[in-house]
């Protein structure tokens, strides 16, 4: 195992686990549906039962991912969420709204009613994958923030900074980052509906409109964003960098590049969309369908997955800098020492018992569909 291998191999780790968490983003995607899909205030209770019992694997996962990126590339970690605190703390703070309207909206003595803190579960079902959408577009299009890795050998702290006091929230002036990011919230609302469809036992919310027509809407504005974004990426310059001297320069149609130079990786993207566009279409027609939402999610993971690689694999900076180019961060400069990745292989070879526990777990949630019957006999949200 070279330094090099670990460096590829965690930055496939890092992608694979931020494509899981889009996925699961179907907990933010449904929430903000509470009230277009629930009509009455048990149907709305329905909603939020089937994913207040799997909200926790989105915030492990969102954790999960972040730690991964601080043991492996430290520095994008100081980088971004050191510099554009802003942006990470509404993130963050939409979370902790979201843990708290699911444990208080139904207890005694809760003065705000439930309405109250459903509404809150929207707020971040809209502004979880909306910003976060938008923060993976910036491994696109480029960060205002400045490295003076020369402030180590001075002994000082910081090593780097963002560059104007916006602290992150400028990305969102991007047009192309508000584009990702809006198609990541509609693609969270179509795996919600499919999530709904496939888990709450309530002929209300089988009612074929009231499931079909806001997937319908959804899949529309995701699939329009989703192309512009694409071909944006595809035709515009990208941000390379030469691995014998480090300099990091404009190349144009770079992301087309990697994906003709990594051609596999235009098979397997092929395949994710496929798998999306199948398990949604097949579900809006198909009424008694309820498996379109792991068909989807499959293909959801495999599309993120390609789209993340192209920006890091193939001597691409993963985080350019648009305040000072050679700033921007590559596998080679942002990277933790070979010692620390090799031993973090060996302890990732646990991951398959992980995994195998969070299947077992699911499926022990998920042993009978959710009806008003079950929650007001068992624990509810």
């Amino acid at each position: 195992m070279t330094y090099i291998f670990l460096q590829h191999y965690w930055c496939f780790i890092v992608a694979l686990l931020a494509a899981i968490l889009v996925f699961l983003m179907f907990v933010q995607g449904a929430n903000s549906l509470i009230f277009t899909i629930g009509k009455t205030a048990d149907e709305r209770r329905l909603i939020v039962n089937a994913t207040g019992r799997k909200w926790e694997f989105t915030f492990t996962t969102l954790v999960t991912f972040g730690g991964a990126f601080f043991a492996s590339y430290p520095l994008f970690y100081s980088t971004s969420f050191g510099g554009a605190y802003w942006l990470w703390m509404i993130i963050l703070f939409s979370f902790v709204l979201q843990a708290v309207s699911y444990e208080f909206q139904n207890k005694l003595g809760n003065l705000l009613g439930a309405k109250t803190f459903q509404w809150l579960l929207v707020l971040n079902g809209i502004l979880g994958p909306l910003l976060l959408g938008g923060a993976v577009a910036t491994f696109f299009t480029g960060s205002n923030f400045i490295v003076e890795k020369g402030n180590i050998v001075d002994s000082q702290i910081i090593i780097s900074r963002w560059a104007n006091a916006s602290h992150g929230l400028d990305d969102l002036l991007n047009i192309w980052n508000l584009c990702l990011g809006l198609a990541v919230f509609f693609l969270a609302r179509i795996l919600g509906c499919l999530y709904i469809h496939n888990r709450v036992d309530d002929e209300l919310l089988h009612n074929h409109d009231q499931i079909i027509q806001p997937l319908w809407r959804s899949t529309w504005l995701f699939l329009g964003l989703f192309l512009a974004f694409l071909g944006h990426i595809l035709t515009c310059e990208g941000y390379a960098y030469d691995p014998a001297t480090g300099v990091i320069f404009m190349e144009p149609y770079k992301y087309l590049h990697n994906l003709i130079e990594m051609w596999p990786l235009v098979v397997v993207l092929l395949i994710g969309v496929v798998f999306v566009l199948f398990g949604i279409l097949w579900s809006m027609f198909h009424k008694a369908y309820k498996r379109g939402f792991w068909v989807t999610g499959f293909g959801t993971v495999v599309t993120v997955l390609v789209l993340l690689l192209l920006t890091a694999w193939n001597n691409t900076a993963y985080y350019p800098s648009t305040a000072d180019l050679q700033s921007s961060l590559t596998m080679q400069n942002s990277s933790s020492s070979e010692f620390t990745l090799r031993t973090m292989f060996y302890v990732s070879l646990l991951v398959p018992f992980v995994l195998a526990y969070i299947i077992y777990a699911w499926r022990s949630i998920d042993k009978k569909e959710i009806t008003l019957d079950e929650i007001n006999n068992d624990h509810a949200y």
